[in-house]
């Protein structure tokens, strides 16, 4: 009897090994900003595969709620800037927010919520104020509706800022402040969450510290040490990463906050539409970081564990491209699903592929690409010009993984086209330029898609055949 519990207490402390073995504080964002969604279920099923147990989601979508219901993944769950000036006006519009978005799925067997997000970078510069005032009232509203409806001590309210909320004249962490024209409101945000318990969520990004400065040390935006650190009061920073979360804590200290727990609500970096962001330099970060997750040495100022939540789960090729065209290629995996690259959630450095998502379908083998009679440039110049104006053409240009001649980043754009109207064959006109060919035209690099059902369409689909074929039945009966 001895050997057996000795046997079965073995074989639990392997199981929780195997289970358990991943870079501590480790989650991911959910975007849902594509054109053709893949099926949540089939999404939660691959979190679940590759033991990753929190979600951040920028919305309360139905079908994914229902998903992540029962999974036992924590969920972060989003409300849109959009939203904020309804929620801020009246309480009631927070209560029925509230109701339909928490409660409903607030149950055992339900989704394990943790957080609700008040907004998203509500304070962006960009945005030129446009969410500063609604900000607090809605943060206060969603709170005070969350208490009523009795989940105070499970489901906290908090905002995620990005770090361009605080600034450094210096450059020196030390020297970390909270922007002059957010501070007020920034002051009555930090009460709130601090009467709540709540931590501060931030999203850092080092691929942006890179991409907006050319004089900006490559070297800094990494995690593998650099030459030049920067010294302040007796701390080495030798990565951007940990001086943004440290100016973060010394903003925090000034205004009497500096005990706050820190959250990393978006940490990542794009493999597409930039010079710098391509699958190499984006395993090198993730490489890094997941290793300084797994030490949890955390900060300088600020030593062990970190939670993190990576950005993002997959491409969107809807997204905005006002900050860049990189904006659409943040996915750790690819639209369809298929990991990008090797990445070791222990933290340990394996060369190990995620697990992708399972049941993707693929639409027909077939390409739109450019007649081999068109050579006029003008008119070349032309075509590219108007599909790129109505479809995704990101990767495109020097430096990017679609780096083609004028014809080919035309047949690129005729197929992205193509593709994102679900292969509809009128869409692969274009005056008579374009025609539907069944080889590919991929080139090293430059991978032309094909695209994938989505789930709204595919459950659409289903449905038809369904009534479909129960229509043949009741016919065959009569």
């Amino acid at each position: 009897m001895v050997r057996v519990s000795i046997l079965v207490t073995c074989v639990i402390c392997l199981m929780l090994v195997v289970f358990t073995d991943h870079a501590q504080g480790l989650g991911v964002n959910w975007g849902a900003m594509a054109s053709h969604p893949l099926d949540p279920s089939n999404v939660v099923k691959m979190l679940k595969d590759n033991g990753i147990k929190r979600v951040k989601l920028f919305d309360a979508e139905p079908a994914t709620m229902k998903a992540l219901s029962g999974s036992g993944i924590s969920v972060i769950v989003g409300i849109p800037n959009e939203k904020l000036a309804s929620i801020s006006s009246a309480y009631k519009h927070a209560q029925e927010w509230v109701k339909e978005n928490i409660t409903k799925y607030d149950h055992n067997g339900g989704v394990d919520i943790s957080y609700v997000a008040v907004g998203n970078e509500p304070f962006l510069t960009s945005y030129n104020g446009s969410f500063l005032k609604a900000t607090f009232p809605a943060l206060q509203n969603i709170q005070k509706a969350l208490d009523e409806a009795g989940t105070r001590q499970k489901i906290k309210a908090i905002v995620p800022f990005n770090a361009d909320v605080y600034e450094s004249a210096s450059d020196k962490p030390s020297d970390g402040q909270f922007r002059k024209d957010i501070k007020s409101e920034m002051l009555k945000i930090l009460g709130l969450l601090k009467s709540n318990k709540s931590p501060f969520f931030v999203n850092i990004y080092p691929f942006l510290s890179l991409q907006q400065s050319s004089h900006f040390p490559k070297e800094f935006a990494f995690f593998d040490g650099t030459s030049k650190p920067v010294e302040d009061n007796n701390y080495q920073y030798t990565n951007v990463f940990d001086a943004n979360h440290d100016t973060l804590i010394w903003s925090l200290k000034k205004v009497g906050y500096q005990d706050f727990d820190i959250v990393i609500g978006e940490a990542g970096w794009p493999t597409d539409g930039d010079k710098n962001a391509n699958k190499i330099l984006a395993k090198k970060f993730y490489d890094g970081l997941l290793k300084k997750l797994a030490k949890a040495d955390g900060t300088p100022l600020r030593k062990g564990y970190l939670e993190v939540y990576l950005f993002g789960l997959t491409d969107e090729d809807k997204k905005s491209i006002a900050p860049g065209d990189f904006e659409r290629h943040w996915g750790i995996l690819g639209y369809e699903g298929k990991p990008k690259f090797p990445m070791d959630l222990t933290g340990k450095g394996n060369n190990n592929m995620l697990k992708a998502v399972q049941g993707v379908q693929y639409m027909d083998k077939q390409w739109c690409v450019l007649n081999g009679d068109v050579r006029n440039e003008t008119l070349l110049k032309t075509e590219l010009s108007y599909a790129c104006s109505q479809t995704d053409c990101t990767s495109l240009g020097s430096g990017r993984s679609c780096d083609l001649d004028l014809p080919g980043k035309v047949s690129y754009a005729f197929n992205s086209f193509f593709q994102s109207r679900d292969q509809d064959v009128r869409t692969c006109n274009f005056d008579g330029k374009g025609t539907i060919t069944k080889n590919d035209p991929s080139k090293g690099t430059c991978v032309f898609n094909i695209q994938i059902y989505s789930a709204g369409v595919r459950h659409q689909v289903t449905y038809a055949l369904s009534i479909f074929a129960g229509l043949v039945f009741m016919t065959f009966l009569h």
